[in-house]
C-alpha cells in the first residue's frame, strides 16, 4: 500500500472527474486566445546565424522537481500525457500506463521505452540564443511545463533519431504529424524568443505551404519584458 504523490493525485482527479459546464454568463467573459497562421508566425522569428561554441548539455539543469511535490519534470510529463491512468509507485515512479508517441504514431505501454523530448532541443536552443541566458532561465526552459508541447513523451527511437536537429534536418517519420510538429516548433521558439537560421526558416515555410489553414495560438514570450 502506498500513498500517491500530489502530482499523481492531481492527474487522477483530472482523468476521473467529469468536466463541469461553465456558467453561461461567464463564457463570454473568458478571453479566447488570438490565432495566427503558420506563415505569419514564421515571419515573427528573428533570423540569425547559429553557433554551438561553448555548448554543454549540463548548462541546462533538467528533470528537476520545481514545485517540490515529489515528481520530477520527466514524471510530470508522463503523468500529464498518459492516455490511461498511469501506474505510480514509491516517490512518483511511473511504472505503467499508455502513451501515444505522435512523432511516429506508436502506442507505448512501457514508460522506460519513452524519452521526454525538448521540442526545440537543448543544443538548438543554445545555438539560437540560450547561450546568452542566465543559468536560471536555461533551467526554466529545460523544465517548461507551462506550455503543452514544450516537452513531449515520444519513443526513444524517434527522440534519438531527431537528436539535436532542426526542421531543415529532421521531421517526424509520420507525415501526418508534420504540420503539428511545425506549429509546436514555431510556438516554442516564439515563446522563448529564440532565433532561426535561414535553412530552418526555408524548411518551415515549405512545411507551412502544405498545412492548409492550420493556425496556432498567438504566443506571448516568456519574460517578454525582461532581458534574457
Amino acid at each position: 500500500m502506498f500513498t500517491l504523490p500530489a502530482c499523481a493525485l492531481a492527474a487522477a482527479a483530472f482523468v476521473l472527474l467529469p468536466h463541469a459546464a461553465p456558467a453561461a454568463h461567464a463564457t463570454s467573459a473568458v478571453p479566447q486566445p488570438q490565432q495566427v497562421s503558420l506563415a505569419s508566425a514564421i515571419s515573427r522569428l528573428p533570423v540569425a546565424e547559429e553557433s554551438r561554441d561553448g555548448y554543454v548539455r549540463s548548462a541546462f539543469k533538467h528533470w528537476v522537481d520545481d514545485d517540490h511535490d515529489g515528481c520530477s519534470t520527466r514524471a510530470e510529463v508522463l503523468i500529464s500525457e498518459a492516455r490511461t491512468d498511469p501506474v505510480i509507485k514509491g516517490t512518483c515512479q511511473v511504472t505503467g500506463g499508455s502513451w501515444f508517441s505522435y512523432y511516429d504514431g506508436k502506442t507505448v505501454t512501457e514508460p522506460r521505452s519513452l524519452d521526454i523530448d525538448h521540442m526545440v532541443p537543448l543544443a538548438e536552443a543554445w545555438d539560437s540564443g540560450a547561450s546568452a541566458w542566465s543559468g536560471e532561465r536555461r533551467e526554466d526552459y529545460a523544465n517548461d511545463l507551462d506550455a503543452e508541447r514544450s516537452l513531449v513523451a515520444v519513443t526513444a527511437k524517434a527522440k534519438r533519431s531527431k537528436a539535436d536537429q532542426d526542421p531543415a534536418e529532421w521531421l517526424p517519420p509520420l507525415a501526418d504529424a508534420r504540420c503539428t510538429y511545425a506549429a509546436d516548433w514555431i510556438s516554442t521558439k516564439l515563446r522563448w524568443k529564440l532565433s532561426a537560421d535561414r535553412a530552418e526558416i526555408a524548411a518551415l515555410r515549405e512545411l507551412a505551404e502544405g498545412c492548409g489553414h492550420q493556425q496556432i495560438d498567438d504566443v506571448r514570450a516568456v519574460g517578454a519584458t525582461d532581458a534574457p
